[in-house]
């Protein structure tokens, strides 16, 4: 009992819950630990694990982002707006990406001025970038899916392979890769995690709070357009509604994987395997035939869950 005290104080719930639906799901459905299976869950987590990525680093800085959804949906329609518009498809490829990348870190830029700058709350501007966010994807688009986008984006970004591993998935380990460098091994990582656990103790120290607290809704606003140009590449089209689950998920990825919504506290690698856990429960619920109304029951229930045992670490560990 101690010893399992000691890793749930320490890595959190993360570990139980993927035991116990890896065997519950694996016993109502055989289909579900199958090679196939198991390749299409590491497929469908790329996107949540970078999404997550993104926002632990606000969630690091004692904030977070709702607008992420919305993000990459509106990162999705300004790529496919530009790339429909120019003939040439590598010039519209590339020029589609940067717009689509350089609206969204614009979003995170906008979110990061008015909460470090203007001491707005986290959940107040996001919110408010959620709808401002998703209007403008509705209002460009006319509410409907942009098609004819160039085929090359959906064969490299979409649906290509090198060496028979998919792009997507390689991109999302590198980025990973790279963040998780960054967050363990920079003065950029350090300043995050002082910033999320004692805010004026790190002003106090030299830390320039509003500058970094900026720079985390930034790079998350980056790493959300990179999500939502690769998920515009796998469907091909730019949907005006895509990434809408994105900010639950994300948020409860994080924190099931041990970070702390009080900011300052855990770690990456934890956080992309609750990302996974996610991505395992929603295929698992499909595979045996769940209703998507009580999929969303299942998530908005998890994600209070997460956030319960979340203090019930806390709690136990400052005993």
């Amino acid at each position: 009992m101690n010893l399992l005290k000691r890793i749930f104080v320490k890595v959190g719930i993360l570990p139980f819950l993927l035991i116990i639906l890896f065997i519950l799901f694996s016993i109502a459905e055989s289909r579900f630990i199958s090679i196939s299976n198991i390749l299409n869950v590491s497929r469908q987590a790329t996107y949540l694990a970078i999404v997550t990525t993104a926002q632990m680093m606000t969630i690091l800085c004692a904030g977070f982002d709702l607008s992420v959804g919305s993000s990459v949906a509106l990162t999705g329609i300004a790529a496919s707006m530009v790339m429909v518009s120019i003939q040439d498809p590598i010039l519209a490829i590339t020029l589609g990406i940067l717009t689509g990348i350089g609206v969204a870190a614009f979003i995170g830029l906008i979110n990061g001025i008015t909460i470090a700058l203007f001491g707005v709350s986290p959940f107040v501007v996001t919110l408010g970038m959620m709808s401002v966010a998703h209007g403008f994807a509705l209002l460009i688009s006319g509410g409907a899916p942009i098609f004819n986008l160039p085929s090359q984006l959906n064969q490299t970004l979409g649906i290509g392979k090198i060496g028979g591993i998919p792009i997507p998935l390689l991109m999302a380990c590198c980025i990973i890769a790279i963040i998780y460098i960054m967050l363990s091994k920079t003065r950029v990582g350090r300043y995050f995690y002082a910033i999320g656990g004692n805010k004026e103790a790190a002003r106090l120290s030299g830390i320039p709070v509003k500058k970094y607290t900026c720079l985390a809704y930034v790079l998350c606003g980056i790493l959300t357009g990179i999500a939502g140009i690769m998920l515009t590449a796998r469907v091909a089209s730019g949907e005006p509604n895509l990434g809408s689950a994105f900010p639950l998920e994300s948020i409860a990825a994080a924190v099931i994987g041990g970070v702390s919504l009080r900011g300052g506290e855990g770690n990456l690698i934890g956080a992309i395997f609750g990302a996974v856990l996610i991505v395992l429960i929603r295929n698992g619920m499909d595979l045996i035939n769940i209703s998507s109304y009580l999929q969303m029951v299942v998530m908005g229930a998890l994600l209070i869950f997460a956030v319960v045992m979340d203090r019930l670490r806390l709690s136990i560990k400052s005993v």
